[in-house]
C-alpha cells in the first residue's frame, strides 16, 4: 500500500507542475501550449484536472524499460 501511495504522490507533484507551467484545463494557452476553449467553468476545470492527474498516474506506474 506504501508503494501505490507514493506513486500517488509523485503523480499528484507531476501534474501540478505540468498544471502550474502550462495553464494547463484553465483554456487560455500558455508556455507555448494551447487549451481546450476560450472560457472554462470550474467544474470543466476540475474535469481537466482530474483528467491530468489520471494521465500522470498511469505515466508513473508505467515500468521503466530495462537498461
Amino acid at each position: 500500500m506504501g508503494e501505490k501511495n507514493n506513486r500517488d504522490e509523485v503523480a499528484l507533484e507531476l501534474m501540478r507542475f505540468i498544471a502550474v507551467s502550462t495553464g494547463y484545463g484553465k483554456g487560455a494557452p500558455a508556455a507555448g501550449f494551447a487549451g481546450k476553449g476560450a472560457t472554462r467553468s470550474a467544474e470543466e476545470y476540475a474535469d481537466s484536472l482530474l483528467e491530468l492527474f489520471q494521465r500522470c498516474r498511469q505515466a508513473v506506474a508505467k515500468p521503466l524499460p530495462d537498461e
